[in-house]
């Protein structure tokens, strides 16, 4: 039985994830801050809740620790925000920049670390991230955003030297951009629902060769400028 860990599964394209592996058939340890109710309904033999802040390196000890040295085929580093509302020049602050790098760009690249035993203990070695097409500085042409721009764009760049770390162990590490997603984040008049996004993340995972480890990749396949 393959297996996953996916954060930020208590809502949104976490969820959806999680619902959707589990009916594949995979072992799925769901991560979350917070459980809904929607993500306890499908906890059973083959998908297990963990309360995980990924910010908190004491609480990623934990649940690595927890995991046992158990085989991984996939880490999906799902969890992120878009960071403090107010994001312009003028209301910009340190704490609200800090923390966003510290969910969007940090915490991914330290859950990549402590898991890397039970990816190389897997067989298919793959860490996948949902990035954003707004990290992209050629891409960027109207400015603003700042603490989340800053944030997947030091993203891409540390999965990008991952990347290249990881090849020799045969680790692929995809950076996935979702679309334009109806979620709390991308609001009502995204592009996609959160199920069509989710399926198309789940093919591009099931399709990943080592040509696709470091690519910048939108939802349909092709790559994006950094």
């Amino acid at each position: 039985m393959p297996s996953i860990v996916i954060t930020g599964a208590g809502r949104g394209i976490g969820l959806v994830l999680a619902e959707q592996y589990r009916e594949r058939g995979w072992r799925v340890y769901a991560c979350h801050r917070h459980a809904s109710v929607e993500l306890k309904r499908l906890a059973n033999e083959h998908l297990s809740l963990y309360p995980l802040d990924v910010a908190d390196e004491t609480q990623i000890a934990r649940f690595v620790d927890g995991l046992g040295g158990a085989p991984l085929d996939v880490l999906f580093n799902n969890a992120g925000v878009y960071g403090p509302f107010e994001d312009g020049l003028g209301a910009l602050n340190a704490q609200g920049l800090l923390e966003t790098l510290k969910i969007n760009t940090v915490a991914p690249l330290l859950l990549a670390q402590a898991l890397l035993p039970n990816l190389q203990a897997g067989s298919r070695k793959i860490i996948a991230t949902l990035t954003s097409r707004m990290g992209s500085i050629a891409d960027n042409a109207s400015g603003g955003h700042y603490p989340y721009r800053a944030s997947k764009a030091a993203l891409n760049a540390a999965l990008k030297s991952l990347s290249i770390d990881l090849r020799p162990r045969g680790i692929k590490v995809l950076i996935l951009h979702p679309g334009w997603v109806k979620t709390d984040m991308g609001g009502p008049n995204g592009q996609l629902t959160i199920e069509q996004c989710a399926t198309r993340l789940c093919g591009l995972v099931d399709a990943a060769d080592q040509g696709d480890s470091g690519r910048f990749i939108d939802i349909d396949g092709d790559t994006l400028p950094w």
